[in-house]
């Protein structure tokens, strides 16, 4: 009997080790990796050992994975840093920037990893924007009733309450500057770069800490 070999085509006697051609081998082993449970073993381990797992397998506390953010976690930390620098915020610019601070050392107490500063800004910026986004939802119907009069009434009752001199046209404009769709804009752009702000500061922050520690 002879077969075809598979390199050259050429006719070999079936038994022969080597084709007298061109010399390439003949005998052919075929191995069923899948019934082999060694094998299944190596398969299972080199999957395990994949580059992506060795990255995760060789970071560490001073930074987690380079420039990956668990965005469950992240948007979590965001919303909860975000609803609580709602009433942060009323402190002028450093609430903000405790907002953004306060998402990072929500998102490092969950998730073990300390964020890098550039990290820390885009989850601090994220937390800005919940603040921003709470306060428009209730900014946003007071101007579509045109209601920014006795808003702005409210606001100088209270504040009069605590001693804050309300009478100085500086103040009387920038309560009606709140109120408008400018002012509104003004706002989200101060209120994402702050919080950036504060989200890079508290990864600095955080990170020395654990250094330290």
């Amino acid at each position: 009997m002879e077969h075809s070999c598979q390199k050259c085509g050429v006719l070999v006697e079936d038994g022969r080790p080597f084709c007298p051609q061109c010399r390439a081998p003949q005998i052919n082993v075929q191995v069923a990796i899948a019934d082999d449970p060694v094998a299944s073993g190596l398969n299972s381990a080199a999957r395990e050992f994949s580059p992506e797992f060795s990255q995760v397998l060789h970071s560490d506390r001073s930074g987690g994975v380079a420039g990956i953010i668990d965005s469950r976690l992240a948007v979590r930390a965001a919303l909860q840093a975000g609803v609580l620098g709602v009433f942060i915020a009323m402190l002028p610019v450093l609430g903000i920037v405790l907002t953004g601070a306060l998402a990072v050392f929500l998102y490092r107490r969950k998730n073990g990893f300390d964020l890098p500063a550039a990290l820390g800004a885009r989850l601090g910026g994220a937390a800005g924007v919940v603040v921003f986004a709470v306060n428009a939802m209730l900014v946003i119907p007071i101007i579509v009733l045109h209601a920014q009069q006795e808003c702005v009434d409210r606001i100088v009752e209270v504040a009069q309450k605590y001693g804050i001199n309300t009478a100085t046209p500086q103040f009387q404009a920038n309560l009606h500057e709140l109120f408008t769709l400018s002012g509104l804009a003004a706002f989200f752009v101060s209120t994402v770069v702050l919080a950036s702000i504060g989200g890079a500061i508290g990864s600095l922050l955080l990170r020395s800490r654990n250094t330290r520690a």
